[in-house]
C-alpha cells in the first residue's frame, strides 16, 4: 500500500526530529524539511537509509514546493531558544511569518492538514497563573524576546485565519518547556544549560534569586500530545505541557544530585522579560485529547543524563563560551 505523506519542518531540530520518528513508526512516508541553522543532521542521520524518509535542505521563509499528495504538514521550523533568536531575530520574525504563510498556502494547495508549533512564550511574563488557552498574555513587543513571542502569535493569528476565511483544517500546539535526548548543550535553556555545566566541571549557573519557575514535559509525552491534538477536531490553539512546577533554584538542586556532581550554584542578574512564572493548565488537552504526561521528571532527567553523558567528549564544548539563558 502506498504511504500517506507528512511534511515535517525544522526536522533536524530536537522536537522535529522526534517527531520524524514517532511518524515513520506510525507508518507515514516522512518528508522533513530544515535549512539547518539551528538543526543538526546528527539528529535524523539514522533515519537516512529508510525508504520512508526523505530530506530536503531548504528555508521555509523562501516559497515551499514539494510534488506529490501531502496527508499533513507539521510547522516546526524555527529557532526556539534564546540564545538562537536572539542571535538571528530577523530570520526568526520571518520564519514565524513568511514561513507560516507559505506552509499554510502549501497546505491549501495540497489540501492537507497542518499543525503549527507555537510556544508557552505567547503567555509573555504572565499574570495569570496556571497559563489557560484563554489568557492572552503580557508580552513586551519590542523586548529582546519579542522577535520570538510575537513571531508566534502572529503565526497563530495567521493560521486561525486561514482556518475561518478559508476552511482550511488547522491545529495549533502551545508547547511548554520540553527535555530530553537531542538537546544542544549550548541551547541556552536551563536543562541542557545545568547538564552541561555538570558535565564540564562548571558551577551552575542560575539567573536571579533563582524563584522564577518552570515545568518541564518529557519529550515523548510531548509528542503524544501532539500527534493526537493532529489527529483531533480541535482547531483552537491547545497547551500541552507538564503542569509540575518546579523553581530553578530547586531544579538546580535535582541536578545537582542527579549528576553526583559537586559543584556550586551561583546567582547572575535575570535576563531582560525573562518569565517569573510558567506552568501549563492542562483541562482542554485532558477532555479534548485524553492526554496529559506519563512520565515522571525524575525518569525524563535520568534518561536525558544518559544520553548527554553518551556524546563524544568534543560536543560537550561546542560553542561552550555563549553566554546561558535559563528560559523557555
Amino acid at each position: 500500500m502506498k504511504k500517506e505523506r507528512v511534511l515535517i519542518t525544522g526536522a533536524a531540530g530536537f522536537l522535529g526530529s522526534h517527531l520524524c520518528d514517532r511518524f515513520i513508526k506510525e507508518g507515514y512516508h516522512v518528508i522533513g524539511m530544515d535549512n539547518l541553522i539551528t538543526g543538526d543532521l546528527r539528529n535524523i542521520e539514522h533515519l537516512f537509509g529508510l525508504a520512508e524518509f526523505e530530506f530536503y535542505n531548504h528555508d521555509v521563509s523562501k516559497f515551499v514546493h514539494v510534488p506529490g499528495e501531502l496527508k499533513y504538514i507539521l510547522h516546526f521550523a524555527s529557532p526556539a531558544s534564546p540564545i538562537d533568536y536572539l542571535k538571528i531575530p530577523i530570520q526568526t520574525l520571518k520564519v514565524g511569518s513568511l514561513g507560516t504563510h507559505n506552509l499554510l498556502g502549501l497546505a491549501m494547495a495540497k489540501k492537507a492538514r497542518i499543525l503549527v508549533a507555537s510556544t508557552s512564550e505567547v503567555y509573555g511574563d504572565p499574570t495569570v497563573h496556571p497559563q489557560t488557552e484563554e489568557y492572552w498574555g503580557n508580552v513586551n513587543p519590542v523586548g529582546p524576546r519579542g522577535v520570538y513571542d510575537e513571531a508566534k502569535r502572529f503565526q497563530e493569528a495567521m493560521t486561525m485565519a486561514y482556518h475561518t476565511y478559508h476552511g482550511l483544517e488547522t491545529r495549533i500546539v502551545r508547547i511548554f518547556n520540553t527535555y530530553g535526548p537531542r538537546m544542544r548543550l549550548n541551547d541556552g535553556r536551563v536543562l541542557p544549560a545545568f547538564m552541561g555545566q555538570a558535565l564540564r566541571g562548571e558551577d551552575l549557573t542560575v539567573f536571579g534569586d533563582g524563584s522564577q519557575t518552570r515545568s518541564f514535559c518529557y519529550v515523548d509525552d510531548l509528542v503524544e500530545g501532539i500527534y493526537r491534538l493532529l489527529l483531533s477536531n480541535c482547531a483552537d490553539p491547545v497547551n500541552i505541557g507538564n503542569p509540575m512546577e518546579i523553581t530553578i533554584a530547586q531544579f538546580a538542586e535535582e541536578i545537582i544530585k542527579l549528576t553526583g556532581t559537586n559543584q556550586k550554584v551561583i546567582y547572575q542578574p535575570l535576563p531582560i522579560d525573562d518569565p517569573k512564572q510558567r506552568q501549563p493548565n492542562i483541562d482542554k488537552a485532558k477532555f479534548i485529547l485524553g492526554w496529559e504526561p506519563k512520565i515522571s521528571r525524575q525518569e525524563g532527567l535520568r534518561i536525558t543524563w544518559e544520553y548527554f553523558r553518551s556524546l563524544p567528549k568534543e560536543r560537550l564544548y561546542e560553542e561552550a563560551h555563549h553566554r546561558d539563558f535559563n528560559a523557555n
